[in-house]
């Protein structure tokens, strides 16, 4: 019999993270590493683990997430968010709870692009009258 598994993608900024879900005692491996071993902060170990906290499923299933580009900050947001959509396949019901704590919106805000003529985005070089 093939296991359950339930499959969300989240993104944050420049971040992409692919999550499962699978039936367990609550493990949280990041690109093959425990997540102690992977996060060095404790703030974004927590954010990561909001969404279970929130629908009281911490110890019930074990996440595989494999996440890439972006810093440390747009992963954990990543992996919240795809958390939370795997979480959304697994049981439709936590919807609601998911959608007030604002876990299923995608954060937008990326780093813009570069102008030609300019040194950054919009950094200019300083105006001459003379």
């Amino acid at each position: 019999m093939a296991k359950v598994q339930y499959f969300g993608t989240g993104r944050r900024k420049l971040s992409v993270a692919r999550v499962r879900l699978i039936p367990g005692e609550g493990k949280i491996t990041v690109n093959n590493r425990d997540i102690d071993n992977y996060f060095g902060m404790e703030t974004l170990k927590l954010i990561v683990r909001q969404p279970l906290v929130l629908t009281n499923t911490l110890s019930s299933y074990d996440i595989v997430a494999n996440v890439f580009g972006g810093g440390f900050t747009g992963q954990a947001g990543a992996i919240r968010h795809g958390i939370s959509r795997a979480l959304l396949e697994a049981d439709i019901e936590l919807r609601p709870l998911l959608k007030k704590a604002g876990f299923l919106t995608r954060d937008p805000r990326m780093k813009e692009r570069k102008k030609y003529g300019l040194k950054k985005a919009r950094k200019a070089s300083q105006f001459s009258k003379r």
